[in-house]
């Protein structure tokens, strides 16, 4: 199999993208390798609002893999079967996302463009398939959830003083509050005095964090 495009996202590194797709309205843009920017290739996908994205977790390829993993869910103090789980450490390093489809445009080089939100991937991921999602056969509203029954992150407040903010652009500036409300820290991370960076849409964040608040220092 080989991309049939990549994913032009906010994230240059995997620290502070958000755990799953659509927690964060974070946007993104799929440009289509040439061999398939063909406008009759996305035909009647405008209809849909959420698409499914088939991709590879090209950073986290191994030549080994484990049977089991350390869910971040879980603190990372216990293992669960790697198929049990989400962890981009599996034998084929396939990762799969349901975001909303916000537009398509076709552009005279790149061919047709979709415009998404709710990305949970880093920028330049490869992405090998691309499927409407059908809610009266893709959702499943009453089914169990295993050991994650519900979003595991806590809002926390966010002060982020507005002569920061601003040095973003103003259609990413609720995403990085947003993304920093879900706590970007490893699960186990509990230092109120380290000082964080995290790549967001060509900035560097700096902030601090206790398990109430994260404060933003600087935006480079």
């Amino acid at each position: 199999m080989t991309p049939i495009a990549h994913i032009n996202t906010c994230f240059a590194t995997k620290f502070g993208i958000p755990r799953q797709a659509g927690i964060v309205d974070t946007p993104g843009r799929i440009i289509f390798e040439p061999p398939y920017r063909v406008a009759e290739a996305v035909r009647g996908l405008e209809g849909f609002d959420y698409i499914w994205i088939i991709w590879q977790f090209d950073q986290s390829v191994r030549q080994e893999w484990s049977p089991t993993v350390r869910p971040p869910r879980l603190g990372g103090n216990q293992r669960m079967g790697v198929f049990a789980t989400r962890s981009p450490f599996r034998p084929n390093p396939i990762g799969l996302s349901s975001v909303r489809l916000l537009g398509i445009e076709h552009d005279n080089q790149l061919g047709p463009v979709l415009y998404v939100g709710g990305a949970d991937l880093m920028d330049g991921t490869p992405i090998y398939d691309i499927k409407p999602y059908l809610p009266y056969t893709d959702s499943h509203p009453t089914a169990r959830s295993g050991f994650a029954p519900s979003p595991a992150e806590k809002l926390l407040k966010v002060d982020c003083p507005t002569e920061l903010l601003t040095l973003l652009p103003a259609e990413l500036q609720q995403s990085l509050l947003d993304i920093l409300a879900h706590d970007p820290r490893p699960q186990y991370h509990h230092d109120p005095d380290r000082v964080y960076g995290m790549s967001f849409g060509g900035h560097n964040i700096r902030f601090r964090a206790t398990d109430s608040q994260i404060t933003v220092t600087a935006i480079e």
